[in-house]
C-alpha cells in the first residue's frame, strides 16, 4: 500500500522550502523503501531550489542519507528488509559502454526508482539526485544502497552519500594523490575538507588549504592541512609555489567550481601536475585563456564526479577506517537539526557556519 510521509520539498526557484506530505508508491520489481535515518544538508540541495541543475520543479530535496531497507520490490536481491544502508547516486547499470570498459564510475545509466514519489494531489516529485531523502522513507532502486556497518552512528555514515565522498573522492580516485605528493586544496568547506583527508590517507607530504574565510582556514588544519593561504590578502598561485620550492603542487584540487578558482588551480600546479575540479560550476560560468597555456603545462585537467567512486567498494572502506580511527567523519557534522530546519541549514551553509548540517530521526 502506498504510504503517507513528510517530506521537503522546493517548488519554485528560489522559493523557500516546504515541509509537507508526500506519497512513497508500492515499490517496483527492482525497487526498495528505505526509512531515513540521517540526511546531510548539501550545498547541491541549495542548487537544486536555485534552479542551479535543471527547472524541474516541484524537487524532493535531500540525498545524503543513511536509514534502514523496509519494503522491498519482487525481484530485489540487493538488499534485505533490516539492512542499514547508505544512499548513493551512482547505482552502476553494468552494461553501458563505461562498464564494458572496467570504467563503472562514469557510467551513463545509473540506475533510479521505477516509479515516482509523489504530492498528495499527484504531482511527481523530482527526488535530488535521484534519491529525495529529505523525508520519513524515500524511494530508490536496489542499487542505490550500499549496506554498512550497522553499528556506525547514521549521521555520520549518510555523509559518504555525497560530500565527503567527493572530497576524498577528488583526492584518491581522480588526483592519485601519492606518498610525498604535494596537494593544493582551493575551497576549504565539507568536500574541500573532505580532499584534505584523502590526501592526508594517500601520504600526501604537503597539503596546502586556500579560503578566504579564516575559521574555514582553521579547520583545514584540523583536518590534516600543513599549511594555510588566505585567498584573501594572498596571491594563491605565487604562495602555493613558496611552499613547493617554487614549482607548484603536484595536485591541485578546486572545490569551489568557479573559472577564477580554476585559473588559481591550473597555474599553481607543478609542470606537468594535476587539476581536479570537484566543485560543480553553475551553467553560465565560462572560461578563457591562451591555448598555448594548456599546451605548455602539460599534465591533466580531471573533473570528478562524485570522487569518481565505486559505492559498493568505497564506502565500506571508509566505513571501517572511521571505526578504526584512522577517518574523522564525525569532525564533519557540525549540528543536528530536524526535518523542519532546512531552510535555516541553508542559510548557515551560506555564512560559512557549518562543515555540515545534518536532519536527522
Amino acid at each position: 500500500m502506498p504510504d503517507t510521509v513528510r517530506g521537503v520539498i522546493a517548488r519554485a526557484q528560489d522559493a523557500p522550502v516546504e515541509t509537507v506530505d508526500i506519497v512513497i508508491p508500492d515499490p517496483g520489481p527492482h525497487d526498495v523503501v528505505v526509512r531515513v535515518q540521517a540526511c546531510g544538508v548539501c550545498h547541491t540541495d541549495l542548487h537544486y531550489r536555485e534552479g542551479g541543475i535543471n527547472d524541474e520543479f516541484p524537487f524532493l530535496l535531500g540525498h545524503e542519507a543513511a536509514g534502514v531497507v523496509e519494503t522491498v520490490g519482487a525481484a530485489v536481491t540487493h538488499v534485505v528488509p533490516g539492512d542499514f544502508v547508505v544512499l548513493n547516486w551512482r547505482a552502476v547499470c553494468g552494461e553501458c559502454r563505461a562498464c564494458r570498459r572496467g570504467r563503472p564510475w562514469y557510467c551513463f545509466d545509473t540506475h533510479n526508482a521505477s516509479v515516482p514519489m509523489t504530492l498528495t494531489d499527484g504531482t511527481p516529485l523530482t527526488p535530488a539526485l535521484g534519491v529525495g531523502a529529505f523525508a520519513d522513507k524515500t524511494l530508490v532502486h536496489e542499487k542505490q544502497c550500499t549496506k554498512v556497518d550497522s553499528e556506525t552512528d547514521p549521521a555520520v555514515a549518510g555523509l559518504l552519500g555525497c560530500g565527503v565522498m567527493a572530497g576524498i573522492g577528488a583526492a584518491v580516485n581522480t588526483g592519485n594523490v601519492s606518498r610525498g605528493d604535494s596537494v593544493a586544496v582551493i575551497g576549504c568547506g565539507g568536500v574541500g575538507d573532505a580532499a584534505i583527508v584523502g590526501a592526508r590517507l594517500a601520504g600526501a607530504g604537503t597539503i596546502i588549504a586556500i579560503d578566504r574565510d579564516q575559521r574555514k582556514l582553521d579547520w583545514a588544519e584540523d583536518f590534516g592541512a600543513t599549511h594555510t593561504i588566505d585567498a584573501t590578502s594572498e596571491d594563491v598561485v605565487e604562495r602555493i609555489k613558496e611552499l613547493t620550492d617554487g614549482f607548484g603542487a603536484d595536485v591541485v584540487i578546486d572545490a569551489v567550481g568557479r573559472p577564477e578558482t580554476w585559473q588559481q588551480a591550473f597555474y599553481g600546479r607543478d609542470l606537468a601536475g594535476t587539476v581536479v575540479l570537484v566543485g560543480v560550476p553553475t551553467p553560465e560560468m565560462t572560461l578563457e585563456m591562451p591555448l598555448i597555456d594548456l599546451f605548455s603545462h602539460g599534465g591533466s585537467l580531471k573533473s570528478s564526479w562524485y570522487g569518481d567512486c565505486l559505492p559498493e567498494r568505497d564506502f565500506p572502506m571508509l566505513i571501517d577506517l572511521y571505526r578504526q580511527g584512522r577517518l574523522p567523519l564525525d569532525r564533519f557534522v557540525t549540528e543536528r537539526i530536524g526535518l523542519d530546519e532546512v531552510e535555516q541549514a541553508f542559510t548557515a551553509m551560506g555564512e560559512g557556519k557549518v562543515l555540515r548540517s545534518v536532519v536527522v530521526w
